[in-house]
């Protein structure tokens, strides 16, 4: 068993932000095309947080061109190069799937006053 302790404690990253739900944020990634790499941003909305230690991912939503989209990323990928937090959001929810059935202006997260 600690020899799982220390593997997980090897992998995880040493710096992470706090993601919180209904944060938007721009995740960097390492896209891998052929022989190339290249960093694409994939900008939007923490709808979902699940797991915890090496294991965790967060859920992002997008709308693009009238279509939703959504990845997931694991927090401590070594694809994902970093990750940008443009606003905070205030939400009273764990899970923001009630997102998904909402367009527009009704699909916005209000932000946190400071």
């Amino acid at each position: 068993m600690n020899a799982l302790k220390l593997i997980e404690q090897s992998s995880l990253k040493e710096q992470v932000p706090v993601l919180c739900i209904g944060d938007t944020v721009k995740v960097h990634v390492r896209i891998k095309e052929g022989e190339k790499t290249r960093i694409q941003i994939f900008e939007g909305t923490i709808i979902a947080k699940k797991h915890g230690g090496v294991n965790e991912t967060f859920t992002v939503r997008r709308v693009a061109h009238g279509c939703g989209i959504e990845r997931v990323f694991p927090v401590h990928s070594p694809s994902v190069e970093k990750v940008e937090i443009v606003r905070k959001g205030r939400v009273r929810r764990a899970k923001l799937y009630y997102l998904r059935d909402r367009v527009g202006k009704a699909a916005k997260v209000k932000e946190v006053i400071r």
